[in-house]
C-alpha cells in the first residue's frame, strides 16, 4: 500500500494549526458528556485526569484567555504531529530493517 505523500501530511497539520487559531470562536457551554453529567447532577462524582499537560487550555503568563486558548491548541496539534512522524519513522526503519 502506498504511503501519503508529505503533501497531505502538511495539508493535515495546516488544517489543525487553522482550527487552533479558530477555536477561541468554538461554544462556550460544555461538551455533551460534560454537559449531561451537568444535567443530571452527577458531574461532582467526576474525577480528574490522571495528567495534564495544559489544564483548562491555560498558559502560565498569558493573561490574554483567547491567545492562551490558541497557543495550547497549536502546541498540542504540533505534539500530536511531532509524535505521529517520530512513530511513523520508527516503523518505518522497523520495516526496512525485517
Amino acid at each position: 500500500m502506498k504511503t501519503p505523500s508529505r503533501r497531505i501530511w502538511l495539508y493535515a497539520l495546516l488544517l489543525a494549526l487553522a482550527v487552533a487559531l479558530l477555536s477561541p470562536l468554538a461554544s462556550s457551554h460544555p461538551d455533551g458528556l460534560e454537559r449531561v453529567a451537568e444535567d443530571q447532577g452527577f458531574i461532582e462524582q467526576a474525577q480528574d485526569a490522571p495528567f495534564e499537560v495544559i489544564p483548562d487550555y491555560v498558559l502560565p503568563g498569558v493573561g490574554n484567555e483567547a491567545l492562551a486558548t490558541i497557543l495550547a491548541g497549536v502546541i498540542g496539534a504540533l505534539l500530536v504531529a511531532g509524535l505521529t512522524w517520530g512513530l511513523a519513522r520508527l516503523a518505518r526503519r522497523s520495516h526496512a530493517a525485517v
